[in-house]
């Protein structure tokens, strides 16, 4: 028979923090994709958000070997990743997410005096889903969402979700390999089963971070902290 007790888990961020912090300052918490570490997905969302945001880059819990050998064998002095989690044990993946996020947005929104509507959720691939799904639960967590190459959770139309009036900013790539573009072009109309504003843009390329949507997400930040004030 399968038993389970509950551990503490420590949940790791990156935090960069502007030279000044007032009642504008927006609080992004952003998260990386599978295979990928907080200190890459730092640099990105950096880069594309500019120096006036507080930026948090969470650690995803799960680690891996980037290369493995024979019968899956890690290959050592291989580069270690992180993930969010596997299909197996969803239920506790999402859980999982929901209480790491909620908590470093606690923690920083004391320490910074940052309210709620000032928080943006922004992720890549992997933690997109997750995202929403925590959105959709907690619609009172964050003022925008940012979702960058990743999918809309199978089950986004059901009773479960509530209202999000948060806006969602949705940028899909018109060659991803996991999300292909007759796909991803469903995804503002399935969002808006639960959520009020929805911006998509398909951009091309391939399954990366979208670098040159910069002036995008730039401008959708800007909107959500002058909505705020």
């Amino acid at each position: 028979m399968r038993h389970s007790v509950t551990v503490h888990l420590e949940a790791e961020y990156l935090l960069q923090v502007p030279t000044a912090v007032d009642a504008n300052t927006l609080l992004v918490l952003t998260m990386h994709g599978y295979g990928s570490n907080p200190e890459v997905m730092l640099q990105f969302s950096a880069a594309v958000l500019g120096e006036e945001p507080i930026i948090a880059s969470l650690r995803a819990p799960n680690q891996h070997y980037l290369a493995t050998g024979e019968l899956g064998a890690p290959v050592l002095g291989s580069e270690i990743a992180y993930n969010w989690g596997t299909t197996r044990h969803a239920a506790l993946n999402i859980q999982l997410h929901h209480e790491m996020v909620r908590t470093i947005s606690a923690e920083l929104r004391e320490r910074f005096q940052i309210p709620a509507r000032h928080v943006v959720l922004m992720g890549f691939s992997q933690p997109v889903g997750l995202n929403y799904r925590l959105i959709g639960t907690y619609p009172e967590e964050a003022g925008g969402v940012i979702a960058m190459c990743g999918g809309v959770p199978k089950d986004w139309e059901e009773d479960k979700y509530g209202r999000v009036d948060a806006p969602i900013l949705h940028i899909s790539r018109s060659e991803d390999e996991f999300f292909p573009e007759a796909v991803a072009r469903g995804f503002p109309e399935r969002l808006r089963a639960h959520a009020a504003n929805v911006e998509f843009h398909m951009i091309p390329g391939k399954h990366r971070f979208p670098s040159k949507a910069g002036g995008l997400i730039r401008a959708f930040a800007e909107k959500i902290r002058a909505d705020a004030r």
